[in-house]
């Protein structure tokens, strides 16, 4: 599965963007909304999605690297997010915010940090949807892919077939046709991507590229 991210794109082509990644056969559309509190830049907020949500069906993958994202997940939700990701590191009650989200009929989901080792969110991983596996540091596309991150996504797939839970595995930062096979050989459900998709000409072509490269 792959959510190519809104970030790589031109903002003042928004729309435009958004209808190319549904046209290119991905599978959501990440949104990463920045507060320029937990991470340096600010990005938009839950206006930037409700306008975008009419121009089409496609899975809206909203990531909130904001502090005390607890304060606005009815807004995301009722703005049109399917899934709302927070950070383990941003909410004191990260088990209470998850639940605030499923209790909005979505898919929750919770980000860990390069720095932020797996057993941190160990206590809410019966409880999660999806679990996101940053693999640069937030707050600015364009990065290069941390690599010993990946161990944590060969880890979280270890504890969930251990334990039984069904969490999805998500990695974002740096990824693109280079190492994209390997990472869902360690167990990677879902990749984000931003520079790597919208640097390609024919984002189609390069989504059935990926594709292929994990069957």
């Amino acid at each position: 599965m792959f959510s190519p991210s809104l970030l790589g794109g031109d903002f003042s082509r928004a729309g435009e963007e958004l209808m190319e990644i549904a046209s290119s056969g991905a599978d959501a559309a990440h949104f990463d909304v920045m507060d320029g509190s937990f991470v340096p830049e600010i990005t938009f907020g839950a206006k930037f999605i409700e306008d975008l949500r009419p121009l089409s069906d496609i899975v809206f993958d909203v990531h909130l690297m904001i502090s005390e994202p607890e304060r606005h997940i009815q807004r995301f939700a009722r703005a049109g997010a399917n899934i709302i990701t927070v950070h383990a590191e941003a909410t004191k009650h990260l088990w209470r915010t998850l639940s605030m989200i499923k209790e909005e009929g979505l898919d929750a989901g919770v980000a860990i940090n390069p720095g932020t080792p797996v057993s941190f969110i160990e206590p809410v991983l019966p409880i999660a949807d999806y679990v996101l596996v940053m693999t640069v540091n937030p707050g600015w596309g364009g990065q290069r892919f941390i690599p010993y991150c990946q161990e944590k996504i060969s880890e979280l797939d270890e504890r969930r077939k251990e334990t039984g839970n069904e969490y999805l595995i998500g990695a974002d930062g740096g990824i693109g046709a280079s190492n994209a096979a390997e990472l869902f050989s360690k167990g990677l459900d879902l990749a984000v991507m931003g520079s790597a998709f919208f640097a390609e000409e024919d984002k189609a072509a390069f989504i059935r590229t990926l594709e292929d490269s994990i069957l």
